[in-house]
Formats: C-alpha cells, sequence, structure tokens
C-alpha cells in the first residue's frame, strides 16, 4: 500500500520528504504504509541504510505517533535482515538536535552493519 504524501504530511523544503514524495530520486530498498528504506549516499559502514516515515516528523522528540515509529522500526529490523547483517549484527541509531548530530530535520533511523562498530561511536 502506498501511502498519498500531501500538503499535510510533507515539508516540500525538506530533502527527505521529497526523497519519500518520488521527486529526487534514491535507491529504495524497501517501503511499508508508514515508512521507507533508501541507501545513504555518504555511507559509514559497508551496509548504510536511512529509514525514514513517510509523513513529515521533526526528529525523535516530536514524534507523536508510536505507531509511525513502531512501522519504521520495524522496517529497519526487515531491511537488516534482507541485507544479511541478522547474523552477525548490527545497530540502528537516530540522531536528534544539534548536539545529537542531526543534520536533516526528519526523523531518520541509520541502519549499519557489516563490518565491527566500535562503542562509544564518537
Amino acid at each position: 500500500m502506498t501511502e498519498t504524501m500531501n500538503e499535510a504530511t510533507t515539508d516540500p523544503t525538506c530533502i527527505f520528504c521529497r526523497i519519500a514524495a518520488g521527486s529526487i530520486p534514491a535507491t529504495v530498498v524497501a517501503r511499508n504504509h508508514q515508512a521507507m528504506a533508501f541507501r545513504d549516499l555518504n555511507p559509514q559502514a559497508p551496509s548504510h541504510i536511512l529509514v525514514i516515515p513517510l509523513r513529515h516528523v521533526d526528529s525523535l522528540a516530536s514524534a507523536d505517533n508510536p505507531c509511525e515509529v513502531g512501522g519504521a522500526l520495524a522496517l529497519a529490523a526487515e531491511v537488516a535482515e534482507a541485507e544479511g547483517l541478522g547474523e552477525g549484527g548490527y545497530r540502528v541509531v537516530t540522531n536528534i538536535g544539534r548536539d545529537g548530530g542531526q543534520t536533516v530535520q526528519h526523523l531518520h533511523f541509520h541502519v549499519l552493519g557489516g563490518r565491527q562498530l566500535h562503542w562509544p561511536p564518537g
């Protein structure tokens, strides 16, 4: 099922909203009725996929729909399994605000794997 994007659910200035709407190309790897997943253009691991809600949400701090966040996280787990990351492990990360490292003001989860991920991340 494809959700219809409209003015109430998108920000026309947001790059991730434009990717979700199909007006900016991306290598989409999965999609459900609440979220989509696509390859990061600047990968930090052999597998680096971004999972975004289809509706514009600034960050996890302003998320108001637990089902929407859950749908995005469920898609992150599906993508990790499809990438073959389940056995070796992977990391799912979201950055919130400037000090948290958020550079795009649209909630997104990074699915990272395919190599040893060290802690603390930095």
